[in-house]
């Protein structure tokens, strides 16, 4: 790690410079990491856990690597974690909207597996998450330990009509806390996660969102999916409506050797909504990988 220094945790990092990979102490255990993608434009991650090998989380278009938190603290005992917060997302200043696109969300994550020194890793992807993770399959397999694909999809159906509906309803609500206050309810969370759900989506600006949006509901991976000779384990949230099963059904037909998980009580983000069995489903498979 390239002088990795403690200091006080912060969530953003308007006032730090980025020339060096740098990691601050956070709560419980959870630091902050800051670097810079192969583009200079600046990336953070949430890490946790000094040995074993590298899992890397990558969250999703509504949003932040907040969303790992449980993960984070589950498996750092065991695993090196980091958690990408994806440019744009929020968490860090804003780019220009034109570099918010997949290939500079495949770089944020291979700046984050340098900066933690792991050349090859574990990629855990939650809905947009997948969208990368397919991207990384394509620029940079011989990284990629294994894929855990989770409320995820190949093409989205009819994604190019489905963006647009939300973009047009950003646009209406005229703020992304409006938005997020009229999205969140449908993506069949439980209801103590919907304030939390709210706030991670409303600390995104409107033409970063817009462009995230693009990113995530527009690919067509299907192609890549035969290819893949990784360990893939695909999950999906019993009420999820967004990525309902047979978008991870298709995943999983595609991909040889490709398991398939479904996680009673979980709507999209299956992680968040039962942490306690979605770890418990990710360390069952991680553990029964060879080293």
């Amino acid at each position: 790690m390239r002088g990795a220094r403690p200091g006080s945790w912060r969530l953003r990092a308007n006032d730090l410079p980025m020339a060096e990979d740098r990691i601050e102490q956070g709560p419980s255990g959870i630091r902050a990491l800051r670097t810079r993608a192969a583009d200079g434009l600046p990336v953070q991650a949430r890490v946790a856990g000094d040995g074993g090998p590298a899992v890397l989380f990558v969250h999703g278009v509504g949003s932040t690597a907040a969303i790992w938190d449980a993960q984070l603290r589950a498996f750092a005992g065991t695993f090196r974690c980091a958690a990408v917060e994806l440019r744009g997302n929020g968490a860090s200043p804003d780019p220009d909207p034109s570099a918010v696109h997949r290939d500079g969300y495949a770089a944020d994550v291979l700046a984050v597996a340098d900066a933690i020194d792991a050349p090859r890793f574990h990629l855990v992807g939650c809905s947009l998450g997948g969208v990368v993770a397919f991207e990384l399959w394509r620029r940079a397999p011989e990284r990629i330990r294994s894929l855990t694909l989770v409320g995820s999809y190949a093409r989205y159906p009819d994604g190019r009509t489905y963006a647009d509906g939300i973009i047009r309803a950003v646009r209406e609500a005229g703020s992304m806390e409006a938005f997020a206050r009229a999205r969140a309810p449908r993506l069949g969370l439980p209801p103590e996660r919907l304030e939390e759900t709210i706030a991670q989506m409303a600390c995104k600006s409107v033409a970063c969102y817009i462009a995230a949006t693009e990113a995530t509901w527009t690919a067509d991976h299907r192609a890549l999916l035969p290819a893949i000779t990784v360990p893939v384990l695909v999950i999906v949230g019993e009420h999820d409506t967004v990525a309902p099963l047979p978008l991870a059904e298709e995943i999983a037909r595609a991909v040889p050797g490709a398991r398939l998980e479904v996680l009673p009580g979980a709507g999209h983000v299956a992680n968040a909504d039962r942490p306690e069995e979605f770890n418990a489903m990710l360390r069952a498979f991680l553990t029964a990988l060879p080293e």
